[in-house]
Protein backbone atom coordinates (compact mmCIF):
# COMPACT_ATOMS: atom_id res chain seq x y z
CA UNK A 1 0.00 0.00 0.00
CA UNK A 2 1.11 3.48 -0.75
CA UNK A 3 1.86 6.47 1.33
CA UNK A 4 -0.14 9.49 0.38
CA UNK A 5 1.44 12.37 -1.45
CA UNK A 6 0.86 15.94 -0.80
CA UNK A 7 -2.12 16.88 -2.68
CA UNK A 8 -4.17 13.70 -1.07
CA UNK A 9 -5.74 14.38 2.40
CA UNK A 10 -4.30 13.10 5.98
CA UNK A 11 -5.35 9.50 6.36
CA UNK A 12 -7.72 8.79 9.41
CA UNK A 13 -6.68 7.55 12.31
CA UNK A 14 -7.63 3.65 12.17
CA UNK A 15 -5.72 3.37 8.25
CA UNK A 16 -2.70 5.46 10.20
CA UNK A 17 -2.80 2.56 13.12
CA UNK A 18 -3.01 -0.06 10.92
CA UNK A 19 -0.19 1.70 8.95
CA UNK A 20 2.20 1.69 12.02
CA UNK A 21 1.34 -1.67 13.30
CA UNK A 22 2.72 -3.29 9.86
CA UNK A 23 6.11 -1.15 10.01
CA UNK A 24 6.03 -2.16 13.72
CA UNK A 25 5.30 -5.64 12.37
CA UNK A 26 8.05 -5.72 9.38
CA UNK A 27 10.35 -3.80 12.26
CA UNK A 28 10.01 -6.21 14.98
CA UNK A 29 10.59 -8.95 11.83
CA UNK A 30 13.92 -7.12 11.38
CA UNK A 31 15.02 -7.18 14.93
CA UNK A 32 14.19 -11.49 14.73
CA UNK A 33 16.08 -11.81 11.55
CA UNK A 34 19.44 -9.57 12.31
CA UNK A 35 19.31 -11.46 16.20
CA UNK A 36 19.03 -15.03 14.52
CA UNK A 37 22.03 -13.99 12.72
CA UNK A 38 24.28 -12.89 15.81
CA UNK A 39 22.71 -15.89 17.37
CA UNK A 40 24.04 -18.58 15.13
CA UNK A 41 27.13 -16.99 14.53
CA UNK A 42 28.25 -16.54 18.26
CA UNK A 43 26.80 -19.98 18.87
CA UNK A 44 28.52 -22.08 16.16
CA UNK A 45 31.30 -19.25 14.99
CA UNK A 46 31.93 -18.12 18.33
CA UNK A 47 31.56 -21.31 20.30
CA UNK A 48 29.19 -19.35 23.00
CA UNK A 49 26.23 -21.47 24.47
CA UNK A 50 22.65 -20.45 23.62
CA UNK A 51 22.32 -17.85 26.17
CA UNK A 52 25.42 -16.15 26.14
CA UNK A 53 24.81 -16.18 21.99
CA UNK A 54 21.49 -14.69 22.33
CA UNK A 55 22.88 -11.79 24.94
CA UNK A 56 26.15 -10.84 22.92
CA UNK A 57 23.36 -10.79 19.75
CA UNK A 58 21.42 -8.02 21.51
CA UNK A 59 23.92 -6.17 23.10
CA UNK A 60 25.82 -5.92 19.65
CA UNK A 61 22.84 -4.96 17.46
CA UNK A 62 21.62 -2.60 20.38
CA UNK A 63 25.41 -0.87 19.80
CA UNK A 64 25.93 -2.09 23.96
CA UNK A 65 29.11 -3.57 22.92
CA UNK A 66 30.33 -6.88 23.43
CA UNK A 67 30.16 -9.10 26.90
CA UNK A 68 32.52 -11.85 25.66
CA UNK A 69 35.90 -12.17 23.96
CA UNK A 70 36.26 -14.30 21.13
CA UNK A 71 38.74 -16.83 21.24
CA UNK A 72 39.36 -17.59 17.61
CA UNK A 73 39.85 -15.79 14.54
CA UNK A 74 36.50 -17.15 13.10
CA UNK A 75 34.55 -15.77 15.97
CA UNK A 76 36.86 -12.38 15.89
CA UNK A 77 36.27 -11.82 12.04
CA UNK A 78 32.58 -13.03 13.10
CA UNK A 79 31.98 -10.68 15.42
CA UNK A 80 33.66 -8.25 13.83
CA UNK A 81 31.17 -7.98 10.74
CA UNK A 82 28.22 -8.33 12.46
CA UNK A 83 29.10 -5.57 14.47
CA UNK A 84 29.47 -3.74 11.16
CA UNK A 85 26.06 -5.33 9.88
CA UNK A 86 24.62 -4.37 13.52
CA UNK A 87 24.89 -0.46 13.18
CA UNK A 88 23.29 0.18 9.95
CA UNK A 89 21.00 -2.51 11.02
CA UNK A 90 19.77 -0.57 14.14
CA UNK A 91 19.90 2.64 12.14
CA UNK A 92 17.62 1.43 9.28
CA UNK A 93 15.21 -0.87 11.34
CA UNK A 94 14.99 2.52 13.23
CA UNK A 95 13.84 4.67 10.27
CA UNK A 96 11.55 1.90 9.04
CA UNK A 97 9.85 2.15 12.52
CA UNK A 98 9.43 5.61 12.33
CA UNK A 99 8.55 6.03 8.81
CA UNK A 100 5.09 6.63 9.15
CA UNK A 101 5.09 8.97 11.77
CA UNK A 102 7.97 11.22 10.29
CA UNK A 103 5.56 10.92 7.22
CA UNK A 104 2.49 11.66 8.83
CA UNK A 105 3.83 14.98 10.58
CA UNK A 106 5.39 15.89 7.19
CA UNK A 107 2.39 16.04 5.40
CA UNK A 108 0.41 17.56 7.93
CA UNK A 109 2.82 20.36 7.91
CA UNK A 110 2.81 20.63 4.47
CA UNK A 111 -1.32 20.31 3.99
CA UNK A 112 -1.45 23.18 6.55
CA UNK A 113 0.97 25.32 4.59
CA UNK A 114 -1.17 24.47 1.50
CA UNK A 115 -4.21 25.65 3.48
CA UNK A 116 -2.71 29.03 4.53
Amino acid sequence: MKLENKTEKVVEIPHFLNRMFRYALFSFLLIVFSVGIGVLGYHFIGGLNDIDSFHMACMILTGMGPTAEMQTNAGKLFSSFYALYSGVAFLSITAVFFAPIVHRVLHILQVEKEAD
